[in-house]
């Protein structure tokens, strides 16, 4: 499998669909546990059947209770493209995500000296991973330009505390004409409701990450399926109505 993770959310895209990326988390510093006795990994599989073009995975242990492990065994059991999402911050960390089968790394910009993310973008790249630069800020999004970032984030909540601040996709509109040229980008966090997804997208994102809305949801494949349908009846002006503002 060597398709891109940006790749695989253009394509889904052009194929008529909002490109939703699910993030699988074990638990939320939020929400708490978020499997309730599910597989992360045949949840993963059912996810990928029902058109997933790519997944996230969260790696860090203490506060989300992921693994290098579980990274691995997705990777393996879906054969799509998967983004580790964990706290990066040396060139270690790189080779032990493409080890495990990512092909895409997150890079916090909250985390890292400029000249820190510049060195683990290049060197993500020289390796074969893909880096999607998250941001909160207009000054993370210029510095992303400034690295030359194709694929960037923007987080609506404040990763520095742990996403249990209040965050709205609001951020997302707020910021999204900063982001750099010809850049791809992803609406993370916040986003509870396919209406909100649609928002983004109008706001101008090229794809959303999900998590918490999918994992709380009766049927995951059903939620999934209800993020992802594509823009035709926004763009057509039906469903104008408040449930189309963006919500908390």
């Amino acid at each position: 499998m060597n398709t891109k993770f940006s790749e695989a959310l253009l394509a889904r895209k052009q194929a008529g669909f909002i490109p939703v990326i699910p993030d699988i988390k074990c638990t939320s510093p939020k929400e708490g546990d978020l499997l309730q006795g599910r597989d992360p990994v045949e949840a993963a599989k059912l996810l990928a059947a029902a058109g997933a073009p790519a997944l996230s995975v969260v790696t860090e242990p203490k506060n989300f209770g992921g693994s290098l492990a579980l990274l691995e065994r997705i990777a393996e059991a879906t054969a799509l493209p998967v983004l580790r999402k964990d706290f990066i911050n040396c060139e270690e960390d790189l080779l032990l995500t493409k080890a495990c089968g990512a092909e895409a790394i997150l890079l916090i910009c909250a985390l890292q000296t400029p000249p820190l993310l510049a060195k683990l973008y290049q060197e993500a790249l020289k390796i074969g991973l893909e880096p999607l630069v998250e941001t909160h800020t207009q000054e993370e999004l210029i510095l992303a330009g400034k690295i030359g970032a194709k694929l960037v984030g923007i987080n609506n909540r404040n990763i520095l505390e742990l996403e249990i601040d209040d965050g709205t996709v609001s951020a997302t509109a707020l910021l999204a004409k900063y982001k750099p040229k010809d850049a791809l980008l992803i609406s993370e966090s916040s986003l509870q409701t396919p209406a909100q997804a649609r928002a983004a997208v109008q706001a101008g994102s090229d794809a959303v990450l999900v998590g918490t809305a999918i994992w709380q949801a009766e049927n995951m494949v059903e939620r999934y399926l209800a993020f992802s349908q594509g823009m035709g009846d926004f763009i057509n002006g039906q469903h104008q109505s408040e449930n189309m503002r963006f919500e908390k």
